[in-house]
């Protein structure tokens, strides 16, 4: 639709000349996979624009401003009294205002972490919000990045502009009948529902909030996995946001602008644009709202109307025939959705897959008439309801045109972690049919058999600490089986559960002995090493069992061994003979003050050194 806008505008030579070489240049600037030339000799922007991969638009293809990047420099040279950037006309109108541009810069920052594939700049970010708000209204926000007022589009009534039934019950954009753009990055509040995101960290998404829908933006512009960095990528991603050569050309020319360099300028500064793909004026000095759409032409037919009489010569009156009645206005014709009576499944209802992994099939679904007739160009929303399965790109939402037949086939989906039912929705965008309801289970990941990546025996002394941790591989199919839920016990008896009361044990945060692990889960590539195994002072073969969701099971076998016996040094304990002997040399005092043995000894000494034996065998002196 905003093709035939875009044709009423930029006539003009130096502005074509300027949107040619942006092209050109940026076209250039892509890695090499893609050209800018098609077949032919065509530019990538003669190319057709629609792309079966995108649901139309981002902004119901509202219309946007059509302004071209100025012919200077995009950094004004400062100014010689104060050398400072000035904020004039040329530094207004190349400079983005400061709380927008931060805005644009944290949402790429964001982008390159959650979505690093898509290498988004975030001057495409800007470019899109100048094409879009003039950089919210000249940057008219407030700290919080807020719009001071609302930016809405034109109604999306069918005159003149998209034909959308309203989506939001006003909450975004005050109008209960029909939709209209919202924001600085004119979302329609259809698209908002599944785009929106915290980009301040607020708790809200909010379209008016520049923060929320540079974020948004980025993520939709991502949710395809397109690279920004290659030509392709780049132009089915700006097509997909307002499904336009014009408005392509258009953003690219502010892209390659804003890459070439720009200045941080007060908010509220910004040079407001001036020109619209409707051919309506800019905002003037106000950021919103747009003007209103033009009124539809009356379908009722005037009375015919009876011109006065005028005289004849000669006396007399002649009245002239009554003017015709006017033909009443054609309706404008109905769109595609209009037609749309119901959804048929197209395809499975019920799908299954592992925690993590695809889903085998794709769902559809089918457009039809009252009388069974598939309707092309009629875009299907599919949202993922009560699960965390995403489809291609991360989202949880993905809009998909009808293609001739008016089947519609969503991206692939893909379980999260969520293990059971969740459901698919799939509705017409903007139009109230009955939705179609697909069941998706997600069944918890699992392996099915178990090994020990090591074969060295576990043995411990008891009392002591095992040297090896023990080690498993956890596989399903033969491939790694990662994720998996698993549990180790140190069981009392083979093929039991039961926990042994006695044996190697682990430890847990406080040292406590337990001889139960739960909640243990298998890396990436299907290993899970356990905590250290300790022993008590129980000798013996105990056994420890592995077991994972799914049935694979692992018993090792650990070994405690009784402490080795200690055997006495010869040289310690044994009393030495010549300790505890008396000496030969040394005796007992006698009363009489001789010396005697003792009487083990039989003898004594006299005074004269002669030796006697009593008949006892004790010694005795002599006279």
């Amino acid at each position: 639709m905003s093709a035939h806008f875009g044709s009423r505008l930029r006539k003009g030579a130096v502005n074509t000349t300027v949107a040619a070489l942006a092209v050109a240049a940026l076209a250039a600037s892509q890695a090499p996979d893609v050209t800018a030339d098609t077949p032919g000799g065509r530019t990538a922007a003669d190319a057709p624009s629609g792309d079966s991969a995108t649901e139309g638009s981002a902004t119901g293809n509202s219309p946007y401003y059509t302004d071209l990047p100025p012919l200077n420099s995009p950094v004004p040279s400062p100014t010689q009294s104060t050398g400072t950037t000035p904020t004039g006309a040329g530094g207004s109108e190349t400079g983005i205002p400061a709380t927008v541009l931060d805005a644009y810069k944290k949402a790429a920052d964001a982008l390159k972490a959650s979505k690093p594939g898509c290498n988004m700049p975030w001057q495409l970010l800007a470019a899109i919000g100048k094409v879009e708000s003039g950089q919210a209204g000249g940057g008219r926000v407030s700290a919080d990045g807020t719009t001071l007022s609302p930016i809405l589009g034109p109604v999306l009534n069918g005159v003149g502009f998209a034909n959308i039934s309203d989506t939001d019950h006003g909450a975004y954009d005050n109008d209960a009948v029909y939709d209209r753009a919202v924001g600085p990055m004119q979302f329609i509040p259809s698209t908002w529902a599944w785009a929106g995101r915290d980009g301040n960290g607020d708790g809200k998404k909010d379209p008016n909030n520049i923060y929320d829908a540079a974020l948004a933006a980025g993520h939709y512009l991502c949710r395809y996995d397109w690279d920004m960095a290659t030509t392709s990528g780049l132009r089915k991603a700006i097509l997909s946001y307002n499904n336009s050569t014009e408005y392509y050309n258009t953003v690219l020319s502010w892209l390659e602008y804003y890459r070439k360099g720009t200045h941080e300028i007060p908010d509220g500064t910004g040079a407001l644009p001036g020109n619209r793909s409707d051919g309506g004026a800019g905002n003037g000095t106000t950021p919103s709202p747009w003007s209103p759409s033009p009124t539809p032409p009356s379908t009722t037919t005037p009375p015919a109307s009876t011109p006065p009489a005028t005289s004849k010569p000669g006396g007399g009156t002649t009245t002239p025939p009554a003017t015709p009645p006017r033909k009443p206005t054609p309706p404008a014709p109905t769109t595609p959705t209009d037609t749309v009576d119901h959804l048929e499944a197209a395809g499975a209802t019920k799908l299954t897959a592992t925690a993590g992994a695809a889903f085998g099939e794709k769902i559809s679904a089918r457009a039809e008439t009252k009388a069974g007739k598939g309707v092309g160009k009629v875009r299907i929303r599919f949202t993922v309801i009560g699960g965390d399965a995403t489809f291609t790109g991360g989202e949880s939402v993905a809009v998909v045109q009808t293609d001739g037949a008016g089947v519609a086939v969503a991206p692939a989906l893909r379980a999260g972690e969520k293990t059971g039912t969740f459901t698919v929705r799939a509705t017409v965008v903007g139009r109230t049919v009955p939705a179609l309801q697909y069941t998706a289970t997600v069944a918890a990941r699992a392996a099915d058999a178990l090994a020990r990546t090591s074969s060295t025996a576990l043995t411990c002394v008891a009392g002591g600490e095992f040297a090896d941790q023990v080690e498993v591989k956890a596989t399903y199919k033969g491939a790694a089986a990662g994720k998996v839920a698993a549990t180790a016990t140190l069981v009392a008896a083979a093929g039991g559960t039961t926990a042994n009361d006695k044996g190697p044990y682990f430890k847990d945060a406080a040292g406590n002995r337990v001889r139960s692990l739960t909640d243990l889960r298998t890396d990436a590539d299907g290993l899970l090493k356990l905590p250290k195994l300790y022993a008590d002072d129980n000798a013996g073969t105990y056994l420890l069992s592995v077991t994972t969701t799914g049935g694979a099971t692992l018993t090792v076998e650990l070994t405690v061994t009784a402490p080795t016996p200690t055997t006495p040094d010869p040289s310690e304990g044994t009393p030495d003979p010549s300790e505890g002997t008396p000496d030969p040399s040394e005796g007992t005092s006698d009363p009489s003050g001789g010396t005697s043995t003792s009487p083990s000894d039989g003898a004594s000494k006299t005074p004269s050194g002669s030796t006697s034996a009593s008949p006892s065998g004790s010694a005795s002196s002599g006279s």
